[in-house]
């Protein structure tokens, strides 16, 4: 077994991009202001920025095969906090925007990088019970940056939440220049990207985890992308918003600590995926009727305790056929179900509230989960 690195220093280096990512949201009226530009145009900087971020864990997933895990993380935190201190002097709205590229290239590493070394030093059992801690770490990041990003920009504008993040990305270069252990396989196969990517197209039991964790992630983000406008026709104020996002955040956590004990119990990971995936399935039906209150926080709760519960043992599991070239496959995985993510908030969004789309979304994961059989039907449609 690899070395391991410490586990509260991946959960960090793998909230790192969600938090910068949240925390630079409340900044888009300031940066309006200050560039002069209308805030639908300051958005373009969002919509970048996962367009690049995709690019960016193909990139530092390949590059952790070739150079080491170490290597790759230092590096790519060293382009993100660059970055950040390049957007915070930038004049023009095109400089921060190419900024905002850059940083969002640097940010993947956290993603990729830190999952491959997790999946380098851990077995499968005590992976899926890691990936519990990394899934709690996730689903607070969101709350951690919004709030923090609130203070920043009211203190300080834009240019003092770039400062925080060139900072944070600084603190964590240190802390993983004096603890972060190589975790990288002596022996790497360094096959061609692309013979790697036609057998991971193909493979039908990962398309299924990849179609698996965009649907958790679409029914979480979607509330982060329509809730402030169902809270407004609620008649709630913004800040009401940001602290039902705790609340989200401890339903998580409880998602996750059910997770561990049931894995400590021997319980199997596919039956808390069907479990995780049935709450979701319940949780969409009920927020879609329940929109009209503020009751539907309630079955939002059930859709985050199976997001707590279902990502670790998905992610945990996904890449098991491709130890030999983790970092690539990872990438790979990674932009597979980035794109899918993309794909499904961009649906989703059309439309200010929380429509049936949610629920579609909800069965195909319930079915991916219950039936085999549905993986072996997709095999089939993919090799025609």
């Amino acid at each position: 077994m690899n070395p391991s690195p410490s586990l509260w220093l991946m959960v960090v280096l793998i909230m790192f991009p969600q938090i910068v990512e949240t925390i630079y949201s409340p900044a888009l009226p300031d940066i309006a202001s200050g560039f002069g530009v209308s805030v639908p145009v300051a958005s373009q900087t969002l919509s970048v920025y996962f367009t690049a971020f995709a690019i960016g864990v193909v990139f530092w997933g390949v590059m952790s095969d070739w150079i080491g895990r170490r290597k790759t993380m230092l590096a790519g935190l060293t382009v993100y906090g660059v970055a950040a201190l390049a957007a915070m002097q930038a004049q023009q709205f095109e400089a921060l925007l190419l900024c905002r590229v850059l940083t969002a290239f640097g940010a993947a590493v956290g993603s990729v990088v830190t999952q491959t070394m997790l999946r380098d030093s851990c077995d499968r059992a005590s992976l899926a019970k890691a990936f519990s801690y990394v899934g709690m770490g996730v689903s607070v990041s969101p709350v951690i940056g919004m709030l923090a990003g609130g203070v920043l920009t009211e203190y300080g504008g834009y240019p003092a939440v770039f400062a925080v993040l060139s900072l944070l990305a600084g603190v964590l270069w240190l802390l993983c220049l004096l603890g972060l252990p190589e975790t990288r396989p002596r022996e790497v196969a360094r096959a061609s990207l692309l013979v790697l990517g036609k057998r991971m197209v193909v493979d039908t039991h990962l398309w299924r985890h990849a179609i698996l964790v965009a649907g958790f992630n679409v029914l979480l983000f979607s509330y982060y992308l329509q809730g402030p406008f169902v809270f407004a026709r609620l008649g709630y104020s913004p800040q009401v918003f940001g602290y039902s996002g705790l609340i989200l955040a401890a339903g998580t956590v409880v998602g996750s600590f059910l997770n561990k004990q049931w894995l400590h119990k021997g319980r199997s990971q596919n039956v808390l995926i069907q479990v995780a995936s049935g709450l979701a399935l319940a949780g969409a039906a009920g927020v879609v009727i329940l929109q009209d209150s503020l009751w539907f926080l309630l079955p939002m709760l059930l859709i985050v305790v199976g997001y707590g519960m279902g990502i670790p043992n998905i992610l945990s599991q996904s890449l098991q056929a491709y130890q030999a070239q983790a970092g690539s496959a990872g990438a790979l995985f990674g932009l597979q179900y980035y794109l899918l993510i993309g794909v499904g908030l961009s649906v989703a969004g059309m439309t200010a509230e929380f429509s049936g789309f949610h629920i579609i979304i909800a069965v195909l994961m319930a079915l991916l989960s219950l039936s085999v059989k549905a993986t072996s039907m997709l095999e089939q449609v993919l090799r025609r």
